[in-house]
């Protein structure tokens, strides 16, 4: 059955999707005909709050993918409580489906008195982005991720400020300050590179990888290297644990322009990811180029609960005597791996320091001074961490989003449009949306 919200949380982006809602009180299924071909996105909006005489806190549920259990006894009313924010969204991004059906079953998870609920459903083309990686101090062992379905955690332009998902490179990602996550009083330095510095993807770079406002701003530690042999520059990240978790960095070299000028070690939960990471000479000592590095790390739970957190530190590499003893980094994202069950559901979190940091953060930087006292969305953990519906709370979607102005805030009025060749098999008989903006 279909719902309305009973109250407008002022920090929605927008009324669709997250103002009415799919209520399902059995197993229901969502059937979209997909590439066969193609990786696909799976964006999932969940508002938790009042709907007619449905009150999301009682709201317990799983959702499984083609076999893929995404989530699991999830309630988006505890997770948007600890993140501190009023909606969320999870990003999925499933492996080819040779049969070209996708099913997305939504589950309550206590039958006749737990409900579940979802606001928007994206599904969307996308090409093959990953790869093997070698897992981080075990150089004999690579995990084979273009062969996984990964949940998105974190998505940050690192230096930088909140990208829309207008704003992406194509794949209609959305980018997050990364400050919430510095770990201590060391921030570093932020950076933009000039105007006569030309940001030139190599042959072997797609552009969607990620966009040219990621590549032109980083955080570095700063000119005093006697400061910047004292400390590491260190995100710190809110995880599962007991997965194996992706780590991709993006680097692009925008101020100086020499090898060995700038040279520093990589680590990764305390672990040496990579020794000697010099982007000029990952770059064939061009400036302006973007390269971007993938490293694997299994986070396990450790005997005092205590193995929730992902580090990613950066240390100027003393042994290679570089010119300026500093580190630089301009994007970072984290990706989940399912485990050997088909599983990425986690445990509901639980409020935290971090976490909340992050989205007041969040709130003051997303929406531009106008809507200074709005939160962003925080995909997975974050942010997550990324943009419904007039009558019905379910949308596929295959975009080409048009680019517009950077940093441009997102749009409040209604772009949805109809879609058909999708079904619909449960309780009741919906309606299929997609995202207009695009051919």
């Amino acid at each position: 059955m279909t719902a309305t919200a009973q109250s407008q949380d002022p920090s929605l982006p927008s009324t669709i999707p997250y103002m009415n809602a799919r209520i399902f009180t059995s197993e229901s299924t969502y059937k979209f005909s997909v590439s066969s071909k193609n990786r696909h996105w799976i964006r999932l909006h969940f508002y938790p709050t009042s709907y007619n005489d449905f009150n999301s806190s009682y709201s317990y549920f799983s959702v499984t993918a083609n076999g893929f259990t995404l989530l699991k006894k999830f309630s988006a009313s505890i997770t948007c409580q600890a993140l501190t924010q009023a909606y969320i969204i999870r990003e999925f991004s499933l492996t080819p489906i040779h049969s070209g059906s996708l099913n997305l079953t939504f589950t309550p998870s206590i039958p006749n008195s737990s409900l579940a609920f979802v606001n928007g459903i994206e599904v969307i083309s996308m090409p093959e982005i990953f790869q093997s990686i070698t897992m981080v101090e075990f150089s004999d062992t690579s995990i084979e991720v273009e062969d996984s379905v990964l949940q998105t955690m974190f998505r940050l332009n690192v230096g930088g400020q909140y990208i829309p998902a207008t704003n992406d490179s194509g794949l209609s990602r959305t980018w997050y300050d990364d400050s919430p996550y510095l770990f201590g009083a060391a921030f570093g330095v932020t950076s933009e590179a000039d105007k006569n510095v030309t940001i030139q993807y190599p042959n072997n770079l797609p552009k969607y990888i990620a966009p040219v406002d990621v590549y032109s701003t980083a955080r570095t530690m700063g000119p005093n290297p006697k400061i910047n042999l004292d400390y590491n520059l260190t995100w710190v990240f809110q995880v599962d644990p007991n997965f194996t978790y992706v780590a991709r960095l993006h680097f692009c070299e925008f101020e100086l322009s020499k090898i060995n000028e700038r040279v520093f070690d990589i680590f990764i939960n305390n672990q040496t990811a990579q020794e000697s990471a010099d982007v000029m000479a990952w770059a064939d000592s061009k400036q302006g180029v973007p390269v971007y590095k993938d490293f694997a790390i299994y986070v396990c739970d450790d005997l005092n609960g205590n193995g929730n957190e992902l580090w990613v530190a950066l240390h100027p590499s003393v042994s290679m005597k570089p010119e300026f003893y500093d580190a630089i980094l301009n994007g970072l994202e984290i990706f989940k791996v399912n485990d050997t069950n088909g599983n990425l559901a986690g445990p509901n979190p639980v409020p935290s320091t971090l976490q909340g940091k992050a989205g007041a953060e969040q709130e003051r930087r997303s929406f531009g001074s106008s809507l200074s006292n709005k939160r962003a969305t925080v995909i997975g953990g974050v942010a997550g961490g990324v943009a419904g519906f007039g009558l019905v709370a379910v949308m596929i979607v295959f975009i080409k989003h048009k680019k517009r102005k950077a940093g441009e805030s997102k749009s409040t009025s209604s772009s949805w449009l109809p879609i058909y060749g999708s079904m619909w098999s449960g309780t009741t008989t919906s309606g299929i949306f997609a995202k207009g903006g695009g051919g």
